[in-house]
C-alpha cells in the first residue's frame, strides 16, 4: 500500500483533499461545475466519495483550476493512482452490498473488533462459517459467494510483508458456547482462537458470563485506524447490513464504548488460558 493507504481509503483521502483545495480556492462546488462544463452534482459526489473509480483527466482539470502547489499535486495524483486499482472485494457486490467494508478493513492499519453474540468474521474457521449463514434466509449460492468472500478478507492477518494489522478482538463466551455441528467442529474454532492469540500483534480478550452485564451488551462495532494523520472509520454489522458511522462525534463515542468493553474483558494472557482450558471441556 502506497503512503500507507490501499484503494478505499485512497479514495476517501482524495475526495476529502479535493474539497479542502477547492474551499481554500473560495469556490462553491456549483461554481467549479460552472467553470468545468460539468453537470451540476459532480463536484459533490466527488468530495462526498460517492465515486467509483476517479478519473485521471478529472483529477488534473480540478488540480488545474484549483492552482494546486507541486506537493499537493504529487500527493492527489498518487491517491488517485492508488484509488483506481480493482480491488477483489469488489467482484463480490451481491454479497457486501456495495459497502466499503472489505476496503477499510484491508486498509486498516489496527483493526479493533466486537460482537455480542458471534466470532467477528476475521476469527470464524470454515466450520462455524457455514452453521451461521445455515441458519440465515439467503439462499445457498448467496452463502457460499459470501462463504469464499469471507475466508478472502481473513488473508489480511497473513500477510508476511509487515502490512498485517494489528488486531485487537473482544470475544464473549456466548459466541463460544452455542451447539452447532459436531463437537470436532467446536474445538477446532476455540483451538483455531488459541492460535491467532499467539500472533504478534494479535490481542484477544474474553467476556464471560461470570463477570456479570458489560458495556457492550447490545454493541457491535469495528473500528478501522488508518496510516498517517487519516481518521478511523466505524462501521456497526449485523445480519441484514452494515452500517458506516460519519458522524466524528458518533465515530469518538463507539471508540470510547470499545474501550470499555475491552476494559472489561479478560486480559490476553488470562483468555488464552481459557481458550486452552475450553477446548478440552467441550461437549
Amino acid at each position: 500500500m502506497r503512503n500507507g493507504y490501499g484503494a478505499t481509503v485512497a479514495k476517501r483521502r482524495l475526495a476529502r483533499r479535493l474539497g479542502e483545495l477547492r474551499v481554500a480556492n473560495g469556490y462553491t462546488a456549483n461554481q467549479v461545475c460552472d467553470k468545468l462544463s460539468w453537470g451540476r452534482g459532480k463536484v459533490g459526489r466527488f468530495e462526498a466519495n460517492v465515486w467509483k473509480r476517479p478519473e485521471m483527466s478529472d483529477i488534473r482539470d480540478l488540480l488545474r483550476l484549483y492552482d494546486a502547489s507541486d506537493a499537493d499535486r504529487a500527493e492527489l495524483a498518487d491517491l488517485a493512482v492508488v484509488a483506481r486499482e480493482r480491488a477483489w472485494w469488489r467482484e463480490y457486490g451481491d454479497v457486501f452490498a456495495d459497502s466499503e467494508y472489505p476496503g477499510f478493513e484491508a486498509d486498516a492499519r489496527r483493526i479493533r473488533l466486537y460482537m455480542p453474540l458471534i466470532l467477528p468474521g476475521l476469527l470464524q474457521t470454515p466450520a462455524y462459517i457455514e452453521a451461521q449463514m445455515r441458519v440465515g434466509s439467503q439462499p445457498t449460492p448467496w452463502r457460499r459467494r459470501a462463504r469464499e468472500a469471507r475466508l478472502r478478507r481473513q488473508e489480511i492477518l497473513n500477510r508476511e510483508d509487515g502490512t498485517a494489522p494489528e488486531l485487537v478482538a473482544v470475544i464473549t463466551e456466548a459466541a463460544l458456547l452455542y451447539r452447532w455441528g459436531v463437537r470436532a467442529e467446536r474445538r477446532e474454532q476455540v483451538e483455531y482462537l488459541v492460535d491467532v492469540a499467539r500472533r504478534p500483534g494479535v490481542e484477544l480478550r474474553l467476556l464471560r458470563f461470570a463477570d456479570g452485564p458489560h458495556p457492550g451488551m447490545s454493541s457491535l462495532i469495528s473500528v478501522f485506524d488508518f496510516a498517517g494523520d487519516e481518521p478511523c472509520q466505524v462501521f456497526l454489522e449485523n445480519d441484514v447490513a452494515i452500517a458506516e458511522v460519519t458522524d466524528r462525534r458518533q465515530v469518538d463515542a463507539y471508540v470510547t464504548t470499545f474501550e470499555r468493553i475491552r476494559e472489561a474483558a479478560l486480559d490476553a494472557d488470562a483468555t488464552t488460558e481459557y481458550l486452552k482450558h475450553l477446548v478440552t471441556t467441550m461437549e
